[in-house]
């Protein structure tokens, strides 16, 4: 609803989207696999890398619903995060969405991003105005928040079925 394509009436449709916009470098796009459910159940990408300045974003972030609101979910962005900054070397993560996005909005802020503000009639998708929410998370947060990620992945945070004792937090 929020992204400017899809929703895909067919499996071909989506398909020839995926070919046409998803091989390239910028975006680059991350299939997700649930060894759980030993299936794809999600999608999401870098974009606007730029390296020269150390900034890269998180987007195209397309869960199907079991994925949504998991661990897995969140083990998902925290490894995109965590390769962002330690591998690439980047001091700028960055998520974006359209401002009407509520859940959106609060992914970001529960997986440690800071609100930046929204840039105003950003784009036109689907005929409508798009505001832009930006969100952020920078360097010199990332060892604060990379600690309360791996509090929260503790297996004694979980019982037998993965559902979490204690929520995500970065204290």
């Amino acid at each position: 609803m929020y992204l400017p394509y899809g929703p895909f009436r067919t499996y071909g449709s989506f398909k020839k989207w995926l070919r046409s916009f998803c091989l390239g470098k910028d975006p680059f796009f991350y299939a997700i696999y649930s060894k759980r459910y030993e299936q794809f159940c999600g999608m999401a990408s870098y974009l606007r890398i730029t390296p020269e300045h150390g900034s890269i974003e998180v987007g195209h972030i397309n869960y199907s619903p079991i994925l949504q609101n998991t661990v897995e979910g969140t083990e998902t962005m925290y490894l995109m995060m965590k390769n962002a900054f330690e591998d690439l070397g980047n001091r700028r993560y960055e998520w974006k969405c359209n401002n009407l996005n509520s859940t959106s909005k609060n992914a970001a802020k529960r997986l440690g991003f800071k609100f930046e503000g929204v840039f105003r009639q950003m784009f036109i998708f689907k005929e409508r105005n798009r505001d832009t929410a930006w969100f952020a998370i920078i360097d010199k947060e990332w060892k604060k928040l990379k600690k309360g990620y791996l509090k929260f992945f503790k297996i004694s945070n979980f019982d037998k079925n993965y559902k979490q004792i204690k929520k995500l937090r970065f204290e």
